[in-house]
């Protein structure tokens, strides 16, 4: 059996060695957390080791706007790690008085947009970095509604996207989108 890691920046020496078949991988000091080592030895494909890390707690930070609605519990409006940030689900709810802009999922649409577009730009990003979305509807017959007012938005290419209906949703809206978006290095 053979070993073949790939290293990426911030991942640790690892003596491979030393561990045994689907074994987590502890590093000293708290520098890796969450991760995960893998092996394979089928005698078809070349052997390898597959490394995956989670951010250490230096390399997070948290983004807040008073510009967009605050989060409704606890989690944070955005995260920004390397390179990349992930927005939490945003609602149509209006930022100063914490009430949704209607019943309308058109007007609720909007206002998702409008506040992700806040928290975009107070991490120093905008709708044109944004990568990857998902949205959740309460009803998927809103779909079509959706798009109308979702590709006035996103720049082409228009990033990656799932959709889903969901049983509910906070405080009974419509929709809920979140997304992942590149950041400038």
């Amino acid at each position: 059996m053979a070993w073949c890691s790939l290293r990426s920046i911030h991942a640790p020496n690892v003596d491979l060695g030393v561990l045994r078949t689907r074994s987590p991988l502890a590093a000293a000091g708290g520098v890796v957390a969450g991760s995960s080592l893998w092996r394979s030895s089928s005698r078809k494909g070349f052997p390898f080791a597959c490394l995956s890390l989670s951010t250490s707690p230096g390399i997070k930070e948290a983004v807040a706007t008073d510009k967009a609605p605050a989060a409704l519990g606890p989690y944070s409006q955005a995260i920004k790690a390397n390179n990349l940030l992930f927005v939490s689900g945003v609602l149509g709810l209006i930022p100063e008085t914490g009430k949704f802009i209607s019943d309308s999922v058109q007007d609720q649409t909007e206002q998702v947009l409008k506040n992700m577009g806040e928290i975009l730009k107070a991490s120093g990003a905008d709708y044109s970095s944004v990568v990857k979305t998902t949205i959740m509807l309460a009803d998927l017959k809103d779909f079509k509604k959706v798009n109308e007012i979702y590709a006035k938005y996103f720049p082409s290419p228009a990033p990656a996207r799932s959709t889903y209906q969901v049983a509910a949703l906070p405080l009974d809206a419509k929709i809920e989108i979140e997304c992942i978006a590149a950041l400038k290095a």
